[in-house]
C-alpha cells in the first residue's frame, strides 16, 4: 500500500512543528532540485504545473495547438507560482512569524510558541531559496526576461497593510499569516497529485511536508490568540480575515494577460480565458473550495460563535447563515 504524502488528521504537540530536526526539509532533504537531463523525454508524459490548476488549457485554441504551447504556458505559471512563492515567504509569512518570535502582539506567548516560530521562519527562508533556484533554472530554459513580476496579491496585501491603523499592524501581519498558512498545504496536496517532473515534484512534496505542519501550528498559534484578543481586536481580525481570504483567491488578471500574449493567442481567444477567470462570483467559488482549512480553524477557535462574525462571512458568500 502506498505510504500517504502527509497525514494531514494527524495533530503536532501544542505550538510545535513537531520533531522539526528530523523533519523539516531545511534539515534533511538531500535534493538539490536541478532540472533533469531528460527534461525533453519527461515533458512527453509530465507536465510542468497540474492542467487542473490551469483550466485555459482546455480552451479549443490551446488544445489544438501543439503540446508545446501548453507546456509554455505551464511553464509560465510554474516560474510566477514560484516567484510569487519567493515574496511570500519573505516578505508575507516570515513578518507574521516575527511577530510571534518576538511577542509583538502584546499577549502573553508561551515559550514553545516562540521556539517554533523561529524554526518556521527558518523553514520559510528555505522555502524562498529552492523556489527561486528553480525558478531560475526554468526561466533560463525558456528564454524568460521578463521576471520576476510583483504578483497582484502581493500588491493587494500590502496595500491592506499600508492602510492598517498602527495599533492594529501587528496583528494584521499575524492573521495574513494565518490565512496564507492554512490555505498553502491544501494547494500543494492538490498540486502534487499530478504528474510532474522530477525536480519539480520533488520540491513541492518537500514544501507539502513543511507546510502541513505550518498550517496545523498557524490553526492552534491563531486559537491562542484569538482567546485574548479584546472586542475591538477581534472586530479588526475578522475583517483582515475576510479580506485576505478573498485576496488569495483572486487572478492576477494582468499577468495572465501577459503569459497569454507571450505564445501569441489571438484577443478574442484571450478574452473568452479571462472573461471565465475574472470576477466576484468565480473568485467566491474558488474561495469556498479552497478556504476549507482556513474555516475550520475559525470554526474550532468559535469564531463564528458571534453573531456578527457570521453574519460577515455569510454575507461574503463564504459560509451559510
Amino acid at each position: 500500500m502506498k505510504k500517504p504524502l502527509i497525514d494531514l488528521a494527524s495533530g503536532p504537540q501544542r505550538f510545535t512543528l513537531g520533531n522539526w530536526n528530523t523533519r523539516a526539509s531545511v534539515r534533511t532533504s538531500e535534493q538539490c532540485y536541478s532540472l533533469p537531463s531528460d527534461i525533453e523525454k519527461q515533458l512527453e508524459t509530465r507536465h510542468w504545473f497540474p492542467p487542473a490548476f490551469l483550466p485555459y488549457l482546455n480552451h479549443p485554441v490551446i488544445k489544438s495547438a501543439d503540446r508545446a504551447l501548453s507546456h509554455r504556458l505551464s511553464a509560465n505559471h510554474l516560474v510566477y507560482f514560484l516567484d510569487y512563492t519567493t515574496l511570500l515567504e519573505h516578505r508575507i509569512v516570515n513578518r507574521s512569524v516575527e511577530i510571534i518570535a518576538h511577542n509583538e502582539l502584546g499577549i502573553s506567548i508561551p515559550r514553545t510558541m516562540k521556539t517554533s516560530a523561529l524554526q518556521l521562519y527558518t523553514d520559510e527562508g528555505y522555502h524562498a531559496l529552492f523556489s527561486n533556484s528553480l525558478a531560475e533554472q526554468i526561466a533560463e530554459l525558456y528564454g524568460m526576461t521578463d521576471r520576476p513580476v510583483m504578483p497582484q496579491r502581493i500588491v493587494q496585501l500590502n496595500a491592506l497593510l499600508s492602510h492598517t491603523p498602527d495599533k492594529h499592524k501587528a496583528l494584521a501581519w499575524f492573521m495574513i499569516g494565518f490565512v496564507s498558512e492554512t490555505i498553502i498545504a491544501k494547494e500543494l496536496l492538490a498540486v502534487c497529485r499530478d504528474v510532474l517532473v522530477s525536480s519539480v515534484q520533488a520540491m513541492l512534496r518537500d514544501h507539502l511536508a513543511d507546510e502541513a505542519r505550518h498550517s496545523r501550528y498557524f490553526s492552534e498559534v491563531f486559537h491562542y490568540v484569538w482567546l485574548h484578543l479584546n472586542s475591538d481586536q477581534r472586530a479588526f481580525a475578522a475583517r483582515v480575515v475576510l479580506e485576505t481570504l478573498l485576496i488569495f483567491f483572486e487572478v492576477d488578471e494582468q499577468w495572465l494577460r501577459e503569459s497569454l500574449n507571450s505564445v501569441r493567442l489571438d484577443e478574442t481567444t484571450i478574452a473568452q480565458i479571462l472573461f471565465d477567470l475574472v470576477g466576484p462570483h468565480a473568485c467566491l467559488l474558488r474561495a469556498r473550495s479552497g478556504a476549507d482549512a482556513t474555516l475550520k480553524a475559525l470554526k474550532k477557535a468559535r469564531f463564528f460563535d458571534l453573531p456578527a462574525n457570521r453574519q460577515l462571512f455569510s454575507m461574503a458568500g463564504l459560509v451559510d447563515g
